[in-house]
């Protein structure tokens, strides 16, 4: 097998990356955007040890679970790489993740659930952070082509609340009539590297953030003013990111106009948002994996719940009322007063927030004489470290209610866990990113060993 032979595949299977699988002379071969029963004829774009990759050049025979979409730069850049297949089929795809990673770690006796669907399968996200970059002497936004730094150019997110777009799309007109220049990664020159827009579905506040090389550029005033003039602008911030990084968002932001915060809900709890805070992005999924999570938790009036990794409190005060008392921990300290100011803004009066790294605050808790009945975890992608599961059973919870957005950092935790004496029977997955191969995922912990 070589680079540009053209050869005819039957694919067999989805990778996790939701890539095609077939097997050829004894390699195999992984071909974008193509699916379980379909037959391709395809061209070799890479060739490794043991693998290839491979792209269609005809499909020989469809499956009936394509969806044939016009638009395949959403497949290309990976923003929407699931888009080209049925909803129904992409859910199936999901729980088969769940499942897999728990045959792998000999789990099998662990129930799956049925991936809860999504009640926007597009238009979704309530936040989009795009590049800004020259294209053929123009500035563009758009999103990086899969394994690379080639802009494609885009004015439609697919993914994204329309308004957002819409938000973008004008932006983008206002830099280039006032010749802002874009960011050019490899000199680290030029000005507006990102564009950052978040909306609440909730009041229809809408933040611009332009993610700037400097903090200041000469046309911000001129573009400021033309920004103000966008229907549902509450605010512009300044986000200054001098570094040579692949990091979007620099350590500094700066309001320019408008409200340093928008105003968000789940549930009936209201949450202010700062342009660094972690906020969920599929607004009217996230009260439902909530839900999902606080049920599962049983939780009871008389309960001292922990809510670590909290943000600025979205899952603590979401239980709040159902519970004797919440102390949260979260290492951003701007997301602690957001946290702490959301509890007010609710009248929520039992729980409390301080910032720290919840491996080394529990331990100073346990040490008190403080008893966790409930823990909340709902981690970054890597997963829990070590030592905070140390520090959790040191608190000796009765439940640890672990939310996820990798199930197989996830998976790993948990046998961890149950080595300390916890076990677990199903795990629930969620849908809270439709059209891409990302799976939430749910489960209860509890203590069993006497």
């Amino acid at each position: 097998m070589e680079k540009n032979q053209i050869i005819e595949l039957e694919i067999t299977d989805l990778s996790y990356e939701a890539m095609g699988v077939a097997h050829y002379e004894g390699m195999t071969v992984f071909v974008n955007n193509a699916l379980p029963g379909e037959t391709v004829e395809a061209k070799i774009l890479k060739v490794k040890k043991h693998f290839a990759f491979a792209k269609i050049e005809q499909i020989i025979k469809e499956s009936p679970d394509r969806v044939n979409i016009k638009l395949n730069q959403w497949v290309q850049t990976g923003l929407a790489s699931l888009a080209h297949i049925k909803y129904d089929k992409q859910l199936e795809f999901k729980r088969n993740q769940v499942v897999n990673l728990l045959q792998k770690a000999h789990l099998d006796d662990v129930k799956v659930g049925e991936t809860l669907p999504s009640p926007e399968q597009t238009g979704y996200r309530n936040k989009a952070q795009v590049p800004v970059r020259e294209v053929k002497g123009q500035l563009e936004i758009g999103f990086f082509r899969k394994h690379s730094h080639d802009l494609v150019p885009l004015t439609n997110f697919f993914t994204t609340d329309p308004e957002i777009d819409r938000v973008l799309v004008a932006v983008r007109d206002i830099l280039r009539q006032y010749r802002v220049p874009a960011y050019d990664e490899i000199h680290n020159q030029g000005e507006i590297r990102y564009l950052d827009i978040r909306r609440s579905k909730a009041t229809g506040e809408i933040m611009v953030i332009l993610v700037c090389l400097h903090k200041d550029f000469p046309q911000l005033p001129k573009v400021a003013e033309a920004i103000k003039q966008i229907a549902g602008v509450t605010s512009l911030v300044l986000n200054y990111n001098p570094k040579k990084t692949n990091v979007i968002l620099g350590k500094v932001d700066y309001l320019i106009f408008g409200k340093p915060q928008i105003t968000d809900q789940i549930g009936d709890v209201k949450f202010k948002i700062s342009p660094e805070s972690f906020f969920q992005i599929n607004s009217l999924q996230t009260p439902r994996l909530y839900d999902l999570a606080i049920k599962k938790a049983n939780l009871q009036p008389d309960d001292i719940v922990i809510d670590a990794y909290s943000g600025i409190g979205t899952i603590g005060l979401s239980v709040a009322k159902l519970v004797k008392s919440v102390r949260g921990i979260e290492s951003v300290s701007d997301a602690v007063k957001d946290a702490n100011n959301n509890a007010k803004l609710n009248g929520i009066n039992n729980a409390k927030y301080v910032a720290g790294k919840a491996e080394e605050v529990m331990p100073r808790w346990a040490a008190k004489g403080m008893k966790a009945d409930v823990i909340f975890v709902d981690p970054p992608r890597k997963g829990l470290t070590p030592e905070f599961i140390e520090a959790a059973v040191k608190t000796g919870p009765k439940k640890i209610v672990y939310i996820s957005c990798n199930p197989a950092t996830m998976i790993r935790d948990l046998q961890e866990f149950m080595n300390e004496g916890y076990t677990f029977s199903q795990i629930d997955p969620v849908d809270m990113f439709p059209q891409t191969p990302h799976v939430e995922a749910v489960t209860v912990l509890e203590w069993t060993r006497k």
